[in-house]
């Protein structure tokens, strides 16, 4: 008799975020991990800022860069520097020079042939599902969206709440929640752009990450949250929801090019990661995270 069917797989993680242009072919960078043969994982997350300032060719080198890493299946979204990205702000902000159609000239190449035969998918705001070859089930939310500063791509004011329906935002709040965030029990990984206030947010001008988000991800409770944008917050932290108040549990190493060893315990905590490449600086001094999720083993459904 063969043995009963695990009800969840293993499945790895290479996160990454904020790589700004970074040139798989400069030699300048010849010793960096992301240049040399990176482990094979199930998913790749990139969680925005690809670019500097946008620009169409380099939209094509971060679609090379992922190219290079060994996964099936590529998730990505765009960030405050992907300028070309935001529709909305793509066309309220043409300076010299600059072409309407260059929005639909950077998706193309965030979701056409090249894309999709290196395997990325450039995910919009709201939940995705995703059926792996492990036989895993991946359910993520996904938004590129962080509080206005210094008028950049995908921002909203920070009295709007993207996150939250209008029975879950905060008072003096307004819910512009278009693609809410699920509730626990709905959602395995949620990527966002930019970070929850007070979580791995730390920089010159303070904690700058948002509240409401904070206040959505504590009602969703997913496995891991993953972000970037703060260079300067690059690490990752325990969230314990165990407790009467939400709490982080210390500051993880990076194992690098091993899994990080970390168990995570379906609605007592959460993974919290800021998957920032580039450093204060601006320069990629930091490298990805490896990271081993239990999901639902769907083996009987079809693969992605």
């Amino acid at each position: 008799m063969s043995a009963p069917q695990s009800s969840t797989v293993s499945t790895r993680f290479l996160i990454l975020s904020d790589t700004h242009n970074f040139d798989i072919d400069d030699i300048n960078l010849n010793d960096h991990p992301i240049r040399k043969s990176l482990p094979c994982v199930d998913v790749v997350l990139h969680c925005g800022d690809l670019t500097h300032c946008g620009g169409i060719s380099s939209y094509s080198k971060a679609i090379k860069l992922l190219g290079s890493i060994d996964a099936k299946l590529k998730l990505v979204i765009g960030g405050n520097h992907d300028l070309e990205l935001d529709r909305n702000f793509w066309n309220s902000h043409l300076d010299e020079g600059d072409e309407p159609e260059d929005h639909e000239a950077a998706m193309e190449v965030m979701k056409g042939r090249l894309a999709e035969e290196t395997g990325v998918v450039y995910l919009e705001e709201g939940t995705h599902t995703f059926l792996l070859d492990n036989g895993a089930r991946l359910i993520i939310y996904a938004s590129p969206y962080t509080p206005a500063f210094n008028d950049w791509a995908f921002a909203y004011e920070h009295d709007q709440d993207r996150f939250s329906k209008p029975q879950d935002t905060p008072t003096g709040c307004l819910s512009i929640a278009q693609h809410p965030i699920p509730d626990f029990g709905e959602i395995d990984v949620v990527m966002t752009h930019g970070p929850p206030k007070g979580i791995l947010d730390l920089c010159p001008q303070g904690n700058p990450g948002c509240s409401n988000l904070l206040q959505a991800i504590t009602r969703a409770k997913p496995l891991l949250h993953c972000f970037g944008h703060i260079h300067e917050g690059s690490g990752a932290m325990l969230m314990n929801w165990d407790s009467s108040k939400p709490c982080t549990e210390g500051n993880l190493t990076n194992t690098f090019p091993e899994p990080l060893k970390q168990e995570i315990v379906p609605g007592e905590t959460s993974l919290m990661v800021n998957a920032a490449i580039n450093d204060g600086a601006n320069t990629p001094a930091n490298v990805p995270w490896l990271i081993d999720l239990l999901l639902p083993n769907v083996t009987n459904e079809k693969a992605v």
